[in-house]
């Protein structure tokens, strides 16, 4: 889902991250209202005003979203779900949860809080916008304050839709999970809810383009294709949890990993180990002791002529809590970092002893076989 993160500012406890992709949402936006939007419904006002009203529409853009995330947030937190970051990227924001909710009505209670806080919060603009019109503002405040009352209630009446991963369709979810009791069902129902509707949006897409709208045919296209392919990845990331949660990380690493003594050269080290077994990161152990890890970044910061004469011994690294798990840790907990760290190989460690290695690919195998049997099964 994501490019490069970068990190704006903590608030009430939470990192706010922005994607790179969001930079070219913020210049599409930007460039929609300072030349057609602002102009349509303001005339006669200079360019360079046009110019300004779109980045401070963008910036309320922006503002609006982080709003929205931080009240799904709150409540989380309220329900003692783990937060990773708000993070924003080209289709909005996210608040990036590490695990499904513990009940329907958490679900639902943390679903509802985006939707009424931008309700909420187009009431609040609505009026600044009246009360600063009869004040005699300047037209081009008046103009901003109309755009984010507006797209604030646009952003709360699109996320209402049922349709799994917007709000409304973990609303559905919540509903369905607290009929039957069955999380499992009730997200399979909503997520088809949700790709049924980014299919609609991507029909729709098509017939504004041939209608002769390609930009805003584009939006709707690249609108629904997220959803679908969020949908999808909703349902399969509960099954990934439902499958391993329980399981320990014991069972599924290698307990005869490679690892490099740190005597060796970084050529031999390239030649021997990383071209060999095509791996990124070498555990480099002394006598069973996990000493500390290289990986082929520290290879790349020394000049290709030094390789001969520089050791493994002058660039590895101590092991940090990101690439090292305990042998009985969860194996939930495993693709979790994984998935938080990007990294796809673990050192699993006990009292500072290398037992063994995880792999994501391992992980991901012993899911799609167990899924594939349990599917055969009546």
């Amino acid at each position: 889902m994501f490019w490069k993160r970068i990190t704006l500012f903590r608030l009430l406890g939470f990192e706010v991250k922005i994607d790179l992709s969001w930079l070219l949402l913020a210049l599409l936006v930007t460039w929609t209202l300072a030349r057609g939007v602002f102009p349509a419904y303001f005339p006669q006002l200079s360019p360079e005003t046009y110019w300004w009203m779109g980045v401070s529409g963008t910036a309320g853009l922006l503002l609006s979203i982080i709003f929205h995330e931080l009240c799904h947030s709150l409540v989380a937190r309220r329900y003692g779900l783990a937060i990773k970051g708000i993070t924003l990227f080209i289709f909005g924001g996210v608040a990036e949860m590490e695990d499904e909710p513990p009940s329907p009505k958490a679900e639902f209670l943390m679903a509802v809080a985006g939707p009424v806080a931008s309700i909420v919060l187009a009431l609040l603009l609505a009026t600044a916008y009246t009360t600063t019109q009869q004040i005699g503002f300047p037209i081009a405040i008046v103009g901003v304050l109309y755009y984010l009352a507006y797209l604030n209630f646009l952003l709360a009446v699109f996320n209402l839709v049922p349709a799994f991963p917007l709000d409304g369709g973990r609303m559905l979810r919540a509903a369905l999970w607290g009929w039957r009791r069955n999380i499992r069902w009730a997200t399979r129902i909503s997520s088809a809810a949700g790709s049924g509707f980014g299919l609609a949006l991507i029909i729709l897409a098509v017939l504004a383009v041939l209608q002769g709208n390609f930009i805003v045919g584009m939006w709707w296209f690249l609108i629904g294709m997220f959803i679908r392919t969020a949908a999808g990845m909703s349902y399969q990331r509960l099954l990934m949890q439902q499958t391993l949660r329980g399981e320990r990380v014991r069972r599924f690493m290698n307990a005869s990993p490679v690892t490099v003594p740190r005597s060796i050269s970084l050529q031999q080290l390239v030649e021997d180990y990383v071209y060999r077994y095509q791996h990124k990161m070498f555990p480099v152990v002394d006598n069973s002791t996990l000493a500390g890890c290289v990986t082929t970044r520290e290879v790349k910061a020394v000049a290709r002529e030094q390789w001969a004469r520089r050791t493994v011994a002058e660039v590895f690294k101590p092991c940090s809590g990101a690439n090292t798990i305990a042998a009985d840790a969860d194996a939930l907990e495993a693709l979790s970092l994984m998935m938080r760290t990007g990294v796809s190989r673990l050192m699993v460690v006990e009292r500072g002893q290398l037992v063994g290695i995880i792999a994501l690919k391992d992980l991901l195998q012993f899911f799609s076989l167990k899924l594939e049997l349990e599917e055969q099964q009546p």
